[in-house]
């Protein structure tokens, strides 16, 4: 007997699908700016992913590739290691399946797909710090007590122990994802791809320590990486749908409405580009939370530190940010 298709869902399971992707909604990640517009009814590939959980009364589960590493750049970041950036966006995760699980009982869990090591060599971040990275954010989980909705998935998952790290990036990179001819074709047509190649683009600008050539020789080179890391990430996107057909397609990219993935917000911050392992994070004086390079955090607040390592900075005098009031009390949650 063939699955129902969305159209024909029963109402009852019909009505707690568009309640779930309604509690996506407000921290929606796109470049879009007319969000408050959105309905439920503008995502209709969500809507059957996630149908297809309730229809069988199981947790809906939700694949979320980021969480990679920290910035090389230390004009941005403290160090490799995850901070209150990523704790609170671990935090934001796990309250977002707590408020799925009050409209729908059997609830939520969201799988961070680390995607670090898939294109770190690209993006110059040895394989030790992104191992350490995500040990920490393993231990992160643990010690916030968010185990029972957030698990995790990398590199290290795939391909059996006996394969080193170049090897396993090798294999996905040669049997997963598109060739660099189709992807440059797909740069020139699609506006998200093209989007998405300048933003990563800008960001392996920011985060080059010690160029020796030109500044054009610089956005030459990392135009060619650029297009490497959209390979790599969409191999990787690949080999997570392999290995978990059935879950919901997260980003943290900004994504536009009907698109195959659903953009994210974790943290208040000016750009939708911006995520915890791009930037630290400022607790403004406000109360609220926020995104921002480190450099610009300098100049507004304090650092504070936790277990013996820098965690984020605290504003004062009059230092504020620019993230939404919304946003930050998300972040919070």
């Amino acid at each position: 007997m063939s699955q129902p298709t969305p159209a024909a869902l029963l109402p009852e399971v019909e009505r707690v699908s568009h309640a779930i992707l309604a509690l996506l909604l407000p921290h929606r990640r796109t470049v879009e700016t007319d969000t408050h517009l959105d309905t439920t009814h503008h995502f209709p590939e969500q809507l059957r992913q996630i149908a297809a959980f309730v229809r069988n009364g199981q947790p809906v589960i939700f694949s979320l590739p980021g969480f990679p590493c920290k910035s090389p750049n230390t004009e941005k970041v403290f160090s490799h290691l995850p901070d209150h950036g990523e704790r609170l966006a671990l935090r934001f995760l796990h309250s977002l399946c707590l408020r799925i699980g009050e409209v729908y009982a059997p609830g939520a869990k969201i799988l961070v797909c680390s995607d670090g090591h898939i294109f770190g060599d690209v993006i110059g971040v040895p394989d030790e710090h992104i191992d350490a990275y995500g040990d920490e954010l393993r231990e992160m989980i643990r010690t916030e007590d968010l185990g029972d909705h957030l698990d995790t998935f990398d590199l290290r998952d795939v391909y059996g122990p006996d394969l080193s790290y170049d090897e396993k990036r090798k294999t996905a990179a040669e049997n997963l994802g598109p060739s660099l001819e189709e992807l440059r074709a797909e740069v020139r047509v699609n506006d998200s791809t093209l989007r998405m190649y300048r933003g990563i683009t800008r960001f392996l600008v920011e985060d080059t320590a010690d160029w020796e050539g030109t500044r054009s020789a610089l956005q030459r080179e990392c135009r060619r990486r650029a297009y490497e890391v959209i390979l790599r990430s969409r191999a990787w996107g690949e080999l997570i749908a392999e290995a978990y057909p059935g879950n919901v397609r997260l980003s943290i990219h900004p994504q536009n409405r009907g698109e195959v993935k659903f953009g994210i917000r974790l943290l208040g911050a000016a750009d939708a580009w911006t995520t915890p392992w791009h930037s630290v994070l400022l607790h403004r004086t406000d109360g609220g939370w926020e995104l921002m390079h480190r450099r610009e955090a300098e100049k507004l607040g304090r650092v504070v530190h936790q277990d013996g390592r820098p965690s984020h900075y605290e504003a004062v005098g009059d230092g504020r940010g620019s993230g939404s009031e919304e946003e930050s009390e998300a972040a919070a949650a």
